[in-house]
């Protein structure tokens, strides 16, 4: 069995128009949700063998508000993973290590509603719904694959396990 936890980086700022996108930093509600995430994903024991974050400034702060809640598993920064195609994430999915049974890929939309709904051939009913209607920020879908290796997973291969908005905390 192998997981995939996709979390949405959390609410970004627009104070600073001179920004690039890239560059923007979380908002005041970003900075309160994403511990919130990392708490809830302790709780549940949702706690990944590695992570994949964008290099984007909302995404980094957000794994960096995250990860004191779940130890301190291997990590990387992509910053291919900035506004990366569902595609382009599921390949970087099929070519993981064996002995990673878990991953958090933190990043961002349109890529990541599309991969989930991609993803999901099967879940529970509300969390498909919910997820299927709106991928807000700092939302996190638990996908399973009941596979042996990575190589293996497919479009429609997952189980959404569950679907967690900051509101449902």
């Amino acid at each position: 069995m192998r997981h995939v936890y996709l979390l949405r980086h959390a609410k970004s700022s627009w104070d600073d128009a001179s920004l690039a996108d890239f560059d923007r930093p979380l908002a005041d509600r970003g900075m309160s949700a994403a511990p919130r995430m990392g708490e809830y994903m302790k709780a549940e024991e949702l706690i990944p063998d590695a992570v994949l974050t964008s290099g984007a400034k909302r995404a980094l702060q957000t794994w960096e508000l995250v990860r004191p809640h779940i130890g301190d598993p291997v990590s990387r920064v992509e910053d291919n993973l900035y506004m990366a195609s569902p595609d382009l994430i599921f390949s970087w999915l099929r070519m993981l290590p064996a002995d990673v049974m878990s991953v958090l890929l933190i990043g961002h939309n349109p890529g990541f509603e599309e991969l989930a709904i991609r993803l999901a051939g099967d879940g529970k009913k509300k969390a498909l719904e919910r997820m299927r209607k709106k991928y807000p920020t700092a939302a996190l879908a638990v996908l399973r694959f009941d596979v042996d290796a990575w190589s293996t997973i497919a479009w429609g291969g997952a189980f959404l396990e569950r679907f967690v908005r900051p509101k449902d905390l």
